[in-house]
């Protein structure tokens, strides 16, 4: 079972299925845009799969869509226009995904919405902290020691107030 998201075929649960596959195998797909939402990538990988491998998939939610059924020039046709349809309602449903959500983003932005964790308040100790590092009493690790916080973030905050004065 892969749970990661369909936006390509570079998901290790997925890589490690298609080396395990041999010829004759049933690949059982709960449907398409579960297998990925790339047109070109998930026609490459049914090719691959039923070409190559010389497995047969089922999606189960699109019963056109079963290797198994109609092997014969009707049956591959129409599975393969089936195919490349729901290819591309996959492909553009993520793009509109990622549109609407641009949209979202960009309107909750222009609404003063911050994203991300609120942030801490400095501990009281801090400006004065920054003195003695900003002195070279402190080294940059005793400084963001004395205030209990990582390094980066010390050194962040410590770049933020004196960018803000």
């Amino acid at each position: 079972m892969d749970k990661q998201s369909g936006k390509d075929f570079k998901r290790p649960q997925y890589v490690r299925l298609v080396k395990r596959l041999k010829p004759g195998d049933l690949l059982y797909v709960k449907s398409i845009d579960r297998l990925g939402r790339d047109y070109g990538e998930i026609l490459e990988q049914w090719r691959i799969l039923t070409k190559e491998k010389q497995i047969d998939i089922a999606v189960l939610d699109m019963p056109l869509l079963d290797t198994r059924r109609g092997k014969d020039l009707l049956g591959t046709f129409l599975s393969d226009v089936v195919l490349q349809v729901l290819s591309f309602v996959a492909e553009n449903e993520r793009s509109n995904i990622r549109q609407r959500q641009a949209e979202g983003i960009a309107a909750a932005k222009a609404k003063g919405v911050k994203f991300g964790r609120p942030s801490l308040p400095l501990p009281e100790n801090f400006h004065q902290v920054h003195r003695a590092w900003r002195g070279k009493n402190l080294t940059l690790r005793e400084a963001a020691d004395a205030c209990a916080m990582p390094v980066g973030t010390f050194y962040a905050k410590a770049v933020r107030l004196e960018n803000s004065t």
